[in-house]
């Protein structure tokens, strides 16, 4: 049978909230929310900023920048991570089955994230070595953290590349602006996220990648070690094969299938004849590949209102993902 989850960011600045909503919605694979609207410490990249011990990073003006010692920003995102896994284990006290946290990867840390002196790491091999080390030794430990505070949880590391695409293919803009980052070899690429993979692995969970991209490199991410997240709705043709090669690999593949941010209430059959037209397009019998489905949204909801209305929006809306995976293949 398919299951469903999320991807990671939902919208508010309540974090019970979000996990209560999570947890009666998505009950076969929950995760941890991300809170982006509390700040840029809570959001994707700070979040996993604070999870590194042995780099430091401050906020400035322009972003995230390496520095000599942590910044109060990086100080305030590792404290607020703290505090949510505390309420995590103490609502998920007891869980048992599986479990899914998020943090960003190699490539588009080194993207986003600022050297001292400015341009981005992605410039500089050293740095990007540094970052891929201290990331992989981070990664682990907090793997470590989670398996210590659900310890019947079967665990998912989902480590989000939003723009690996453009840096293999030297799109990344630099300072100025006038010039582009250089592109990043597939074998290079390749080994980075290879050394964050068997570090995920070794510390007892599964690595899963997530790209929404229409280029997403799911062969390379997939041979690297890791399951795949995409957005099926805008991948090139050319991809098709290389998901279908997932499935009949009987890996488990993640489809965001459900569009975001959320307009209007997802519906069940509207996500299932999205979700079969793809499946047609392969040649794959839905009752075959069902065991190997997990259906998400196609990025994550923190565009999407959880106050007073919205929150009914977004909890039923998740819960028409979860019906619908229920009904894959029936």
């Amino acid at each position: 049978m398919a299951i469903a989850t999320g991807v990671g960011a939902m919208p508010g600045s309540d974090f019970a909230e979000a996990l209560k909503i999570i947890l009666g919605e998505l009950p076969d694979l929950p995760h941890l929310p991300e809170l982006p609207d509390r700040g840029v410490a809570s959001a994707m990249i700070g979040r996993t900023l604070g999870l590194i011990d042995h780099l430091g990073f401050d906020l400035q003006p322009a972003g995230w920048r390496l520095t000599d010692a942590s910044g109060i920003d990086q100080r305030r995102a590792r404290s607020r991570l703290n505090q949510d896994l505390d309420l995590l284990e103490e609502m998920m006290q007891g869980y048992s089955g599986a479990f899914k946290a998020q943090v960003v990867g190699p490539w588009s840390l080194a993207a986003c994230v600022e050297r001292p002196r400015g341009d981005k790491i992605l410039g500089d091999q050293g740095a990007c070595r540094e970052l891929v080390q201290a990331l992989a030794e981070a990664v682990s430990e907090h793997v470590i953290d989670l398996r210590r505070r659900l310890p019947g949880a079967d665990l998912i590391l989902q480590v989000d590349e939003p723009v690996l695409p453009a840096v293999l293919s030297g799109s990344i803009p630099n300072a100025s602006g006038l010039h582009r980052q250089r592109a990043v070899s597939q074998a290079r690429a390749s080994q980075a996220l290879q050394e964050v993979y068997q570090s995920i692995s070794a510390a007892g969970a599964t690595a899963l990648t997530h790209c929404c991209a229409s280029d997403t490199p799911i062969t390379l991410i997939r041979e690297a070690g890791s399951l795949v997240s995409f957005d099926p709705r805008v991948l090139e043709a050319g991809r098709l094969e290389e998901f279908a090669a997932s499935l009949d690999a009987e890996q488990r593949v993640f489809l965001g299938i459900a569009p975001t941010p959320i307009i209007s209430d997802w519906r069940v059959r509207e996500l299932l004849d999205s979700l079969y037209r793809l499946l047609d397009m392969v040649g794959i019998d839905p009752r075959e590949a069902s065991d190997y489905l997990v259906l998400t949204p196609a990025c994550g909801l923190s565009a999407s209102g959880l106050s007073s209305s919205g929150s009914t929006s977004v909890a039923s809306s998740l819960g028409a993902i979860h019906s619908a995976a229920q009904e894959v293949g029936a």
